[in-house]
């Protein structure tokens, strides 16, 4: 499972996707997570589907390596099915047994929440699989530029966003080593319910805490060598710059925006009109 975590990674392709700036890749995500919070019915589902779908396929980024990821959130999905099947309160039962009841409202949220979830990390996967840390930095810091209006510091912002974000994978390399090494010595990580392999991974945080620590300090001692001092003067080797392939993103994604607004009016004016 510790190598299934595919966010934060960057998978190396020549894809319409690949060559897009960050700052487009950053709105388009923004607006992707908007637009799945905010469909119930079919037809937003779609929308959003046909729209994944598309840009998956030109990231050319293997499908099999991008739901990788989904292995991760296996028990959340689980846990957050059963919550809104169990827990969501309507007149229409299904099924009944003591306090626990399943009913027609909490099948349609479980399979919603799930779906979400599942295009939340699928959506979000390929912005990171797509753009390299110093482009994702260079792209946050240029789309949060304006904030310097109000003392808000840009650069350090974007800086630490870019290096946790960098950190995910190292980190997860450093728990499977750290595991493969424990496992060498007798240790068992597979057997048992969830509880116990939960008590398992206790031993892991302690070599995990201090790898974590010294890998800071290691990039602190770098950054003060090389003389960093934050964000003020410094220039870039590889400015960002719009090119066409930016500007016709741009307008697919005003496409997708307008979409998500007609549909949204439609599910509202539906709802209305049921009430009536």
């Amino acid at each position: 499972m510790i190598k299934d975590i595919t966010i934060g990674q960057y998978y190396p392709a020549d894809s319409p996707v690949h060559r897009l700036d960050a700052r487009v890749k950053l709105f388009g995500t923004m607006l992707f997570l908007i637009a799945v919070f905010s469909f119930k019915g079919l037809a937003g589902f779609a929308l959003i589907t046909i729209f994944l779908a598309g840009v998956i396929r030109l990231s050319r980024v293997p499908f099999r390596y991008m739901i990788k990821g989904l292995r991760a959130i296996v028990v959340l999905m689980v846990i957050t099915a059963l919550f809104n099947l169990f827990l969501t309160a309507s007149p229409n039962i299904i099924w009944q047994w003591k306090w626990l009841h399943i009913t027609e409202e909490g099948v349609e949220a479980a399979v919603r929440m799930v779906l979400r979830l599942v295009y939340l990390i699928l959506g979000t996967s390929i912005m990171t699989l797509t753009t390299t840390p110093n482009q994702l930095t260079d792209g946050l810091e240029k789309s949060l530029k304006p904030l310097q209006f109000f003392h808000v510091p840009v650069h350090e912002v974007a800086m630490m966003m870019a290096i946790a974000l960098r950190f995910i994978p190292i980190l997860t390399e450093e728990t499977d080593k750290i595991m493969r090494a424990q496992m060498a010595r007798g240790a068992d990580f597979e057997s048992g319910n969830l509880i116990r392999k939960a008590k398992a991974m206790i031993p892991l945080l302690v070599p995990l805490f201090v790898s974590a620590f010294r890998r800071a300090n290691d990039l602190a001692m770098a950054m003060e060598a090389r003389c960093y001092r934050g964000g003020a003067g410094r220039t870039k080797m590889k400015p960002l710059r719009y090119a066409g392939r930016d500007y016709l993103a741009y307008l697919i994604l005003l496409a997708f925006l307008v979409g998500v607004i007609m549909l949204r009016r439609v599910d509202l004016i539906a709802v209305i009109a049921g009430d009536f």
